[in-house]
C-alpha cells in the first residue's frame, strides 16, 4: 500500500512539474514583451511553442514508452525539460529562449505515461482515485506556474532556474520511486512522419491565428497558412489511416466510447488557457497588478484544483466519469461569464478564479478516466495520450486566439470565448456520457 501510493505521489509530483512550464510564462509574456522590444503577437509563442511541441511530443513519447518502457521514457521527457529550462534561463533573446521551451514541451506526455505506470502498479479499485489525482495535477502545476513566475518578480532567468531545479528533483525521484517490468516489445516503429506532419499543420494554423490580426485576415500569408493548415491536416490523416502503427490512431479520436473525453479535453484546455492568460493581462493592465499579485489572484484555482483532486476518487465511485466532467464544464462556463460581466475589481478576479478551480479540478480529475474506461488495458496510454494531446491542443490554439484579441483590447471577447468553449464542453460530456458506448478493442 504504502509502496503504490510512494508510486503515485512521485509521478503526480512529476506531471505538476512538467504541467508548470506551460503556464509559466503566461505571466511573463507583458514583461518579456517590453524587455526584448517584440510585440505580443511575437511574445505570445513562448507560450505556444512549449504547448505546440507538447502536443507532438506526447502521441510520439507514447508510442516510444509502449516500446521501450513508460518509466524509461518518463525519464527521457524529463532530462529533456531540464535541458530546456536550463536553455531557457541561460538567454536573454527570443530565439534561445524560444528554443528552450520547445525542449521544455516534451514534458507534456507525462501524464499519460504515468497513467500507464500507475495502471500496471494498482490494483482496479483504486485506479480511478489515482487517475483522478494525476489529471488533477495539471491543474495545480498551471496555478502554481503562476505562482512560481510571481515568487521571483517576474525574472525568467530566475523562474527557469527553479524549473531546472524541480525537474532533477522529479527526474531523481522517478528514478529511485518507480519500477516497471520489461515492456513487451511489438512491432513497428515511431511514426516519425506523422509527427512531422502534425507538427506542420499545427504550426501553419497557430500562427495565421495569432499573426492575422497584424497581418490582416484576407491577406496572402494569412490565407496561405491557413490554406496549408487544411492541406497539410487532409494528408496527414490519409497517411495515418494507412500507417500500420500511427502518431494517432485516427479510429481512436472518432470513436463513441471516447469522442465525448476527447473534445469536452480540446474545449477545456481551451477554456482554462483562454481564461488564464487574459486574467494575467487584465491583471497587469488595467489593475496594474505585480507578477505575483496575478499569480496570488489565481490561488483559489490551484488551491481548489488539489483539494477536488483529493475527492476526486470517492465522488467517481458515487457518479459516472461523464456527469464530473460535464458538471466540471458548466462551472467553468460560469467562471469564465462572470469575468465577462465584471472584472474591474480584485473581488471579481478572486470569486471567479474559485469558480474556475473548482469546475477545472473536477472536469480534469474525471476526464482521465473519461478518457479511458472503454479501452482495453493495452491501450490506456494511447487512450490517455490522445485526450492529453487534445487538451494541449486546445492550449495552444487558446494561447493563439487570446494573443489575437487581446491585441485589439478585446478581454471580454476573450471570457466569452472561454466561456463558450466551456459550455461546449458541458454539452459533449452530457450528450456522449448518456449515449451506449461499446469498449474500444
Amino acid at each position: 500500500m504504502y509502496k503504490n501510493s510512494a508510486v503515485v505521489g512521485v509521478l503526480a509530483f512529476a506531471v505538476a512539474v512538467g504541467t508548470l512550464q506551460m503556464t509559466v510564462v503566461v505571466p511573463l509574456l507583458p514583461l518579456l514583451g517590453r524587455r526584448l522590444g517584440e510585440p505580443l503577437t511575437s511574445v505570445s509563442w513562448l507560450l505556444t511553442a512549449g504547448l505546440l511541441s507538447g502536443a507532438v511530443a506526447i502521441p510520439l513519447l507514447s508510442r516510444l514508452g509502449d516500446m521501450y518502457g513508460r518509466r524509461t521514457v518518463s525519464l527521457a521527457a524529463l532530462a529533456l525539460l531540464v535541458a530546456g529550462s536550463a536553455l531557457s534561463a541561460a538567454s536573454t533573446a527570443l530565439v534561445p529562449i524560444m528554443a528552450g521551451r520547445i525542449l521544455q514541451g516534451a514534458a507534456a506526455p507525462l501524464l499519460p505515461l504515468a497513467m500507464g505506470l500507475v495502471r500496471q502498479a494498482l490494483p482496479g479499485d483504486r485506479l480511478p482515485a489515482a487517475i483522478g489525482v494525476l489529471s488533477a495535477t495539471i491543474g495545480v502545476g498551471s496555478g502554481g506556474g503562476m505562482i512560481l513566475a510571481g515568487l521571483v518578480d517576474g525574472d525568467h532567468r530566475a523562474v527557469f532556474w527553479m524549473l531546472t531545479g524541480l525537474g532533477v528533483l522529479s527526474f531523481v525521484l522517478v528514478a529511485a520511486v518507480v519500477r516497471e517490468p520489461p515492456p513487451a516489445r511489438g512491432p513497428g516503429r515511431p511514426d516519425l512522419a506523422g509527427a512531422a506532419l502534425v507538427s506542420m499543420w499545427l504550426v501553419c494554423l497557430l500562427l495565421a491565428l495569432s499573426k492575422g490580426g497584424a497581418w490582416g485576415w484576407t491577406s496572402p500569408a494569412t490565407l496561405g497558412l491557413l490554406v496549408a493548415a487544411v492541406v497539410v491536416a487532409a494528408v496527414w490523416v490519409v497517411t495515418a489511416r494507412r500507417t500500420t502503427a500511427p502518431l494517432i490512431e485516427i479510429p481512436m479520436l472518432l470513436h463513441r466510447g471516447t469522442v465525448g473525453a476527447t473534445v469536452a479535453s480540446f474545449l477545456l484546455g481551451f477554456a482554462l488557457f483562454g481564461a488564464i492568460t487574459t486574467v494575467s493581462a487584465v491583471a497587469q493592465g488595467p489593475l496594474g497588478a505585480s507578477v505575483l499579485q496575478v499569480g496570488v489572484y489565481l490561488l483559489p484555482t490551484t488551491v481548489l484544483m488539489l483539494v477536488v483532486s483529493v475527492l476526486a476518487g470517492r465522488l467517481m465511485r458515487r457518479f459516472p466519469a461523464s456527469t464530473l466532467v460535464a458538471a466540471g464544464s458548466a462551472l467553468v462556463t460560469v467562471a469564465a461569464l462572470w469575468l465577462v460581466l465584471s472584472r474591474d475589481t480584485g473581488a471579481d478576479l478572486y470569486g471567479a478564479a474559485a469558480v474556475l478551480g473548482l469546475g477545472i479540478g473536477l472536469g480534469y480529475a474525471a476526464l482521465g478516466t473519461m478518457a479511458v474506461e472503454h479501452v482495453e488495458p493495452a491501450k490506456t496510454a494511447a487512450a490517455g495520450g490522445v485526450n492529453a494531446l487534445v487538451r494541449v491542443v486546445g492550449s495552444s490554439l487558446a494561447g493563439a486566439v487570446g494573443a489575437a484579441v487581446l491585441s485589439s483590447g478585446g478581454a471580454g471577447w476573450s471570457f466569452g470565448i472561454a466561456a463558450g468553449a466551456a459550455l461546449l464542453a458541458t454539452l459533449f460530456a452530457t450528450i456522449y456520457g448518456n449515449c451506449p458506448r461499446k469498449e474500444l478493442a
